[in-house]
């Protein structure tokens, strides 16, 4: 049974950072993809970023580009995402997604529901 286990979020004020971390575990071969998505209220569920994780290529949704930068470390099947300069519009539950499928971090960063496997989720909550 695939498993994430998500850490990292909490309050903030604009401008600052966070780091988000996302272990995958349950599956003997590691994700083609992993990457985050995140929905606040009233809003659609949104990706944010997603990693190629064999050869590393990233994608990142406009509105983070720049500002926010993802990671991983194959060895421990963990995808990291580090967010900088954050501001009031970033405030929603951020949640890691895992795929062992073939298709690539594009599309599952603008089809970020098809994931199979998705995290509870982490709140971040930016304040002004």
């Amino acid at each position: 049974q695939v498993r994430l286990l998500e850490s990292g979020g909490g309050t903030v004020q604009a401008g600052g950072s966070l780091r988000l971390s996302c272990e995958a575990s349950g599956r003997t071969s590691s994700p083609n993809v992993m990457g985050w998505f995140r929905q606040a209220p009233g809003r659609e569920r949104e990706g944010v970023a997603t990693i190629n994780t064999a050869g590393g290529s990233t994608y990142y949704t406009d509105s983070v580009k720049g500002r926010f930068t993802i990671s991983r470390d194959n060895a421990k099947n963990t995808v990291y995402l580090q967010m900088n300069t954050l501001n009031p519009e970033d405030t929603a539950m951020y949640s890691c997604a895992a795929e062992w499928g073939s298709a690539g971090g594009y599309y599952y960063l603008t089809h970020p529901t098809e994931f199979t496997y998705k995290g509870q989720g982490t709140q971040v909550t930016v304040s002004s």
